[in-house]
């Protein structure tokens, strides 16, 4: 007899920004977590399960907040949660024990709202190390609530977390009357006064401690106003070194996987349309984005890393020198550099930036850095100019051509936020306070779920739509206008002399290619391909460009398609389809260096995803600023592409 599940309340999970709210969420639900947005706003919104003695826990990771007055649009969702807590929520309060004072007013505020609270004292290893005691007991009796002392890094008490939760007893205390209170400043003093008076009498220190005095040590050198700046950037140089040479063996793997799945399903499934379909549209399409996964989950785990030990707030104190000559400040690096996965999460996270102009140009400028999505257009491309044994020195070329792109993506993102804090006005003053954490070792459960749901979306979300436009795309590709493909046959029929000297095989290949001109497919890109070929594109590059707007890696599937169909023995990648295809009107080859390199900027400036100018004007709340933003791009990735290609010509 199966035992009967019990759904226990919502648990709220707040707390300052780096107590490891974040890893003790991954803790309690494993992988059993969904990520969305809440209701009414584009803040992500975590939430997921746990069990304990047959009972289901729906937990939800709030934004990280420093008190309950709100400054940015994460904090409002937080303060917003809190105070609409229902009677029978708990709220689970996430402490550095490290940073205690601090972290308590927001736990102290929370207390005389009169809701279930439970303390976690998050970092106790650090404690330690840092040659501090406290006492756990005694801080709860003075507190008059729960305290659970963890350390989520290795899963510490986190099974006391459980129990303290669904076992919750304890009657809402209050921290301070109020009523007597003049104002929020005189407030915030007198909690921070009774605060003090608790820690002082829970708190013994022995000095300084060893993990300090390193995280100093290293901040002397990763800080540094010079080799700070060449620090970073070789790390993002080993980083795009590491994405060509440790992919490029399970990306062969998987290409032949699915040209070994098309090849079965071809013989397997009876001759015809739905044969094709599978073969030339989906499983063609699907392998186009299938190959880059390990590409992309290494890039999201170097992320990922990095965040996890602490050195992305680093980067963030370093770049602020800089930035702020470009309007700009050190909260604008990490939605710069959270693009290099996504655009859109990185939009919303500028939240975070209290600046309204800053954050405007940082939302304006961070799809120009160039995302995951443009991976498989990128590696698709370089592998048709340069082999992937090409090397200068130790260093792979196709790795330093990667490299390159990236980087003229930041130039590009700096040159336009300096020339829209000329033209953006504001007297709003800039601010930039970031709390630096002290480094330590991944936390490798959190990286690794991390990867996990950030691939899985990737998959997922890109999956959906590459199936569709692959199949859209196929009935395009395979049908025309009434009767065109029928005189396309008869013409080979009947003028059997003028191809005496060609095999049925080269015969067959001239009437696909034929047809696929005369497709409605081919009538898209005919039409577009008088704009297109000053940059050196034909009519498939122009039909690419085109479903690229649903989502840039749809390149790669459109590519696919399009090569595809025809290919009856299916024995060839698309990268060599590619490589082996000519110019229609010079026979030569198509994808030369100019053609490519053009193609490799426009794809690296042009704003070609929906879901970004979504978000965006979702964030602005005016179709103003996409529009501009599509129209900027547009322009710059159409000189940009244009040039070079007369220079390579």
């Amino acid at each position: 007899m199966s035992v009967v599940e019990k759904k226990l309340f919502n648990v709220l999970l707040v707390g300052n920004p780096n107590t490891g709210k974040s890893t003790l969420f991954n803790s309690l639900t494993g992988l059993n977590q969904k990520v969305g947005n809440f209701p009414g706003v584009t803040v992500d919104k975590k939430s997921g399960t746990f069990k304990v003695n047959n009972q289901v826990v729906n937990i939800i990771d709030l934004p990280g907040t420093y008190s309950l007055a709100p400054n940015s649009e994460d904090e409002k969702v937080t303060n917003q949660y809190i105070l609409e807590a229902k009677n029978d929520e708990i709220i689970v309060v996430v402490a550095d024990v490290t940073n205690l004072k601090r972290n308590l007013l927001l736990l102290t505020q929370i207390m005389d709202l009169g809701k279930k609270v439970v303390l976690v004292l998050n970092m106790m290893d650090l404690l330690q190390k840092n040659n501090q005691e406290v006492n756990v007991e005694k801080l709860s009796k003075l507190l008059g609530i729960s305290v659970i002392p963890i350390n989520a890094h290795i899963g510490k008490g986190v099974d006391e977390l459980k129990n303290a939760i669904v076992h919750f007893k304890a009657n809402p205390v209050k921290f301070i009357e109020k009523d007597s209170l003049a104002n929020a400043v005189d407030e915030t003093m007198l909690r921070y006064g009774k605060i003090n008076e608790i820690v002082n009498q829970c708190f013994s220190s022995k000095g300084e401690g060893k993990t300090s005095v390193l995280t100093k040590k290293i901040d002397n050198i990763l800080t540094h106003k010079f080799y700070g700046y060449l620090i970073f950037l070789s790390i993002l140089f080993t980083i795009f070194q590491a994405i060509f040479s440790w992919s490029s063996y399970p990306m062969e793997l998987i290409e032949k996987g699915f040209l070994l799945l098309g090849n079965w399903l071809g013989n397997t499934l009876s001759q015809g349309i739905l044969n094709d379909l599978i073969v030339n549209g989906i499983v063609a399409g699907l392998s186009g984005i299938f190959v880059f996964v390990p590409q992309i989950t290494m890039l999201f785990a170097f992320i990922v890393v990095l965040e996890d030990t602490g050195y992305m707030s680093r980067v963030s104190f370093l770049m602020d020198r800089i930035l702020r000559q470009f309007g700009l400040n050190g909260k604008s690096i990490i939605p710069l550099l959270s693009s290099t996965a996504c655009a859109v999460p990185a939009i919303m996270s500028t939240r975070t930036i209290t600046n309204l102009k800053e954050r405007l140009i940082t939302i304006m400028v961070a799809p120009l850095i160039s995302c995951s999505a443009r991976i498989p257009v990128y590696t698709l491309l370089i592998g048709l100019i340069i082999s992937k044994d090409s090397s200068w020195g130790v260093f792979n070329l196709q790795g330093l051509l990667m490299m390159g792109l990236y980087l003229i993506g930041f130039i590009a993102a700096l040159g336009a936020a300096w020339v829209m804090k000329k033209l953006i006005k504001s007297k709003e003053k800039s601010s930039f306070i970031m709390e630096m954490p002290i480094y330590r070792m991944p936390r490798w459960k959190n990286v690794g779920l991390s990867i996990y749901s950030k691939v899985q979306v990737f998959l997922f979300d890109a999956g959906k739509i590459i199936v569709a436009i692959s199949i859209v795309l196929w009935v395009l590709s395979s049908y025309g206008p009434s009767n065109t493909f029928e005189k396309i046959e008869e013409k080979y029929a009947v003028e059997t002399n003028n191809y005496s000297s060609l095999s049925e095989k080269e015969i067959n290949h001239l009437i696909s290619a034929e047809k696929l001109e005369a497709s409605y497919a081919g009538i898209i890109g005919k039409t577009i391909e008088p704009l297109i070929q000053p940059i050196g594109f034909d009519w498939k590059i122009g039909i690419s460009l085109v479903t690229s707007f649903a989502a840039r890696e749809v390149f790669v599937g459109t590519m696919a398609t399009l090569y595809s169909v025809g290919d009856e023995e299916n024995t060839m990648s698309i990268r060599e389809k590619m490589m082996n295809a000519k110019n229609a009107e010079t026979g030569e080859k198509l994808y030369s260096t100019a053609t490519t390199m053009s193609l490799l900027l426009f794809y690296a400036f042009a704003m070609q995803c929906m879901a970004t100018l979504a978000v965006v004007y979702r964030e602005t709340k005016s179709i103003k600023w996409p529009l501009i933003q599509l129209t900027y791009m547009g322009v710059l990735a159409y000189l940009s592409s244009f040039i070079v290609y007369h220079i390579f010509a």
